[in-house]
């Protein structure tokens, strides 16, 4: 195993692995570190919108993808109402989406990093950091042994940090994450399907407990493929407005309510929950040769829990500040906020008025009465706005976006 190289990854999930494709494609010594034996399960929806396939086009998976299954649109249920939303047509993005299962997309990520050259090392958890000054000079990280634990470092001129949502070694660093603003409580399972080849993914804006009472929040099956759907529920939260649900049986309560409607059969498998940060919800994103992506800094959409596009985006981003020998803490902040701040500021404030069930139980009928909101919405909710959009839509969503972002008292990623 190499002990030292120029740039160091940890965490092998979407973001990290593209983080070290691009870093390997730039030419520079790059290592790949997990604590995971792959393949192994990630807690997710699987989902993967037409802003991820534009990433993973751009990674050369086009056709890998497109011999899973591929959605062309959504089906939103709720409120007595069933709307079937086509992707729009974006420039600059794709038209289709797609889901794949975490175990077999990460996976398949972290190869195509080790086939571009970056090292790969398995089993081997972060658990410190030796600095120089401001710096970080090397990762400890340790291994279980028959005899115990073995400790090793790994130095390195700079460092990438990926390792998820919680993001110990982003808290040694002095990650915070800000939960007075929107986060989620989510869960998924799988569980096999007689729509596993449908081409629409399917999203229930009207999420309800046992007792039918209305809660704010969602529920999704996501068609894989391959005779099963991963179908999950999440409700959004605040410091204010704490998740006061238990996930694991409301998912089984939401694939109750729909068994029926998708031919659903067996018991849910492999049920998984975890808390999101979300809407850039993260400080001391970066320091001089350090930086965090995906999950670690708060990547992931408030408005649809979507995180794998933006952790795609970012591996390829700063890759690039990583190949131009840019100080990391000078600019990653600001690279973050460029591409993703008013969008996420709006998009957060919106999702905090959600967390209210009253207000989803409102406005929730009108909207679903709308084709065209709805499709607005979605637009929105998936953040398939690019800088190549010029029309109305676009240009309202930047401007609220701006908006936003000057009245908020944090602002995403400060």
């Amino acid at each position: 195993m190499n002990r030292s190289t120029d740039v160091l990854v940890v965490g092998a999930g979407p973001a990290g692995s593209a983080a070290a494709a691009w870093c390997a494609r730039h030419g520079l010594d790059t290592v790949l570190a997990d604590a995971a034996v792959f393949p192994r399960d990630k807690t997710c929806g699987d989902g993967l919108t037409p802003r991820a396939v534009g990433e993973l086009q751009r990674l050369g998976l086009a056709d890998w993808l497109r011999a899973h299954t591929t959605s062309q649109g959504l089906r939103a249920h709720g409120f007595g109402q069933t709307l079937l939303l086509p992707w729009p047509r974006v420039p600059g993005l794709p038209d289709w989406g797609s889901a794949v299962a975490r175990t077999e997309l990460d996976d398949h990520l972290r190869s195509l990093a080790l086939k571009e050259g970056a090292e790969g090392v398995e089993d081997a958890r972060a658990v410190d950091v030796r600095l120089d000054g401001d710096r970080v000079a090397a990762v400890v990280f340790e291994r279980r042994t028959p005899a115990g634990r073995d400790r090793f470092e790994i130095a390195c001129r700079r460092l990438v940090v990926a390792d998820g949502v919680r993001s110990p070694l982003g808290k040694r660093l002095g990650r915070e994450w800000h939960r007075d603003t929107v986060y989620a409580v989510a869960g998924r399972s799988y569980v096999d399907s007689a729509m596993s080849e449908d081409p629409w993914i399917s999203s229930h804006l009207e999420l309800r407990d046992a007792e039918g009472e209305l809660l704010s929040g969602y529920g999704w099956v996501f068609p894989l493929g391959d005779g099963s759907v991963n179908i999950g529920a999440g409700t959004l939260a605040t410091t204010k407005r704490p998740a006061d649900v238990a996930i694991k049986p409301l998912m089984q309560t939401y694939a109750d309510s729909v068994a029926d409607d998708f031919g659903l059969s067996g018991p849910l498998r492999m049920p998984t929950s975890a808390l999101l940060p979300m809407g850039g919800a993260v400080s001391h994103v970066a320091g001089p040769n350090w930086a965090l992506v995906g999950d670690a800094a708060g990547l992931v959409n408030p408005l649809n829990g979507e995180g794998i596009d933006y952790g795609l985006e970012a591996g390829r981003l700063v890759a690039e500040e990583l190949a131009a020998g840019r100080d990391l803490g000078a600019v990653w902040p600001g690279v973050l906020r460029a591409h993703y701040g008013e969008a996420f500021s709006i998009a957060r404030r919106l999702a905090g008025i959600a967390t209210a069930p009253k207000v989803v139980a409102t406005l929730g009928p009108p909207g679903m009465r709308s084709d065209w909101l709805m499709t607005l919405a979605l637009r929105w909710m998936g953040n398939l706005v690019t800088d190549e959009d010029r029309d109305r839509a676009a240009r309202l969503w930047r401007w609220a976006g701006r908006r936003s972002i000057a009245l908020d008292a944090r602002p995403p990623f400060s």
